[in-house]
């Protein structure tokens, strides 16, 4: 492999016109298939062969109209101090507010609190629940707008208001925190190259690799299903495996040169070397990344497959288009060590006798293997302390920050209904081959509200053919 790497890089060098070409015209071709490629809807979640994907699967043959992954938001309601929303004035607000829920294009049903049993025992907190036809993702801008409004409404006519559910759910915007982790590898690199040029190639091909791998994300999105996770996670591992890789080659690059070779030489050799790395790394991460696929959950075995085909173009870039580049570069990607041997005098006979930073660092844990090994393993339990404190599961309302609407909706209902009520279970009856279903589904309800730690069972809904039922659990913790 490194012969066959070694007449790569000394091609790409030589033809470096060529190579350059080829990946910018890449570059714009995934971009504009970016830009005319129709906007992706939200990424569908689901767990084959678990029962909740089961129960979600029986609603949507037989509750076809339902929209079981519709977006869902819970418009909360409480009395001033001493007051009850059941009071007339305060009820009146409720209603008009429930009524005006109801005009929009999107939603299918809005639960009026009073009629629903949806009042808290003290009568100072209420709810109604309004339910979309697409989820919280796909929901217009319009919609989640003339929710905000209603709820303002009722807040100028002195109730407090507060939305939960996934209907205020934003697409997770990214950009900055990218913005920020390449301006401090841009820092290190300089420091570590002394060269803006030299630094600035890794930075770039990293980017470009990016720029294709997220641009060919984004183009087929809408035709394979892929949420904007897919190329959030595409675009971190891209930047860390393109700057690595790229790294690897121009610092062999650097070392060839100070052994007096030629340029183009020199790039044939740190391919030859260094890409063999690259490569073998670039696999490691792509069967780790593809590996995911053995959990059976089609979202991250998607969002494996698009961050594998990052890496993949990663490691192509780093063995072409970065000697490519270095051929551009030429004498402005100076030997390793060149500016010791440009100092002048005494300092310059110094600075060559003295070891380097590196070299200082490998002579000390050879000298000092225990203490080293206990630092490390110290400096490992420290970081895993916070794990202690993990608490697995998935996120909810609960988990935002206490100055959001959806955590304030949250703590109100947990206040007026019990801290399961913001965890309720759905359970979904199969009475199709039972010769009386409404007696079965009864058995079932009986048989639930029989457990330990259940405080309501709402009563079952039936389908239209009345042989499937669906009953809400309301647990006494969350």
């Amino acid at each position: 492999m490194a012969t066959f790497l070694y007449k790569i890089g000394r091609l790409a060098f030589r033809r470096r016109h060529f190579v350059a070409l080829i990946w910018v015209a890449l570059l714009t071709l995934a971009g504009v298939g970016a830009t005319s490629a129709p906007a992706a809807g939200s990424s569908s979640f689901s767990i084959p062969g678990t029962e909740a994907q089961k129960a979600f699967d029986l609603l949507e043959q037989r509750f076809p109209g339902m929209s079981a992954d519709g977006a869902t938001a819970r418009v909360v309601f409480e009395a001033p101090g001493g007051e009850k929303v059941t009071a007339k004035h305060h009820k009146a607000v409720v209603e008009r507010t429930v009524r005006e829920l109801r005009d929009g294009s999107e939603v299918t049903s809005v639960a009026d609190p009073f009629s629903g049993h949806a009042v808290s025992k003290d009568g100072t907190i209420a709810y109604a629940q309004v339910k979309y036809k697409v989820s919280g993702m796909e929901l217009e801008d319009a919609s989640k707008d003339a929710l905000k409004q209603a709820a303002q409404s009722a807040r100028d006519d002195g109730l407090t208001v507060e939305i939960g559910g996934d209907a205020l759910s934003a697409v997770p915007e990214t950009g900055a925190t990218e913005v920020i982790g390449i301006a401090i590898a841009a820092v290190v690199l300089v420091i570590t190259f002394g060269s803006l040029v030299a630094a600035g190639l890794p930075l770039l091909t990293a980017l470009i690799g990016v720029g294709i791998g997220v641009s060919t994300i984004t183009a087929l999105a809408n035709a394979l299903d892929l949420g904007s996770t897919t190329s959030t996670l595409a675009m971190m591992i891209g930047l860390a495996v393109g700057i690595d890789y790229a790294l690897f080659i121009v610092s062999r690059y650097r070392a060839e040169l100070a052994e007096g070779r030629e340029r183009e030489e020199a790039a044939g050799r740190a391919v030859g070397t260094a890409g063999s790395a690259v490569v073998f790394a670039g696999l490691t991460v792509v069967i780790a990344l593809v590996g995911l696929a053995v959990v059976n959950i089609p979202m991250l075995t998607k969002m494996g497959v698009a961050a594998a085909g990052t890496v993949a173009i990663a490691v192509l870039i780093a063995l072409t288009l970065i000697p490519a580049l270095l051929g551009y570069a030429g004498r402005k990607v100076k030997p390793a060590g060149e500016k010791s041997r440009m100092l002048g005098g005494g300092r310059a006979a110094a600075a060559k006798g003295r070891p380097n930073m590196g070299t200082r660092w490998a002579s000390f844990v050879v000298r000092r293997p225990v203490a080293v090994l206990l630092l490390g393993v110290i400096g490992l339990g420290a970081a895993a302390l916070p794990a202690s404190q993990l608490e697995l599961g998935l996120p909810d309302d609960g988990s935002q920050p206490t100055a959001t609407t959806q955590r304030r909706a949250y703590d109100l209902l947990s206040e007026g209904f019990g801290p399961g009520f913001n965890g309720p279970l759905m359970v979904v009856v199969d009475a199709k081959s039972s010769e009386h279903p409404k007696a079965a589904v009864a058995t079932v309800t009986d048989d639930i509200k029989g457990m330990r730690d259940v405080v309501t069972v709402t009563p079952p809904t039936y389908n239209a053919s009345g042989d499937t039922a669906m009953i809400t659990v309301v647990p006494g913790s969350k």
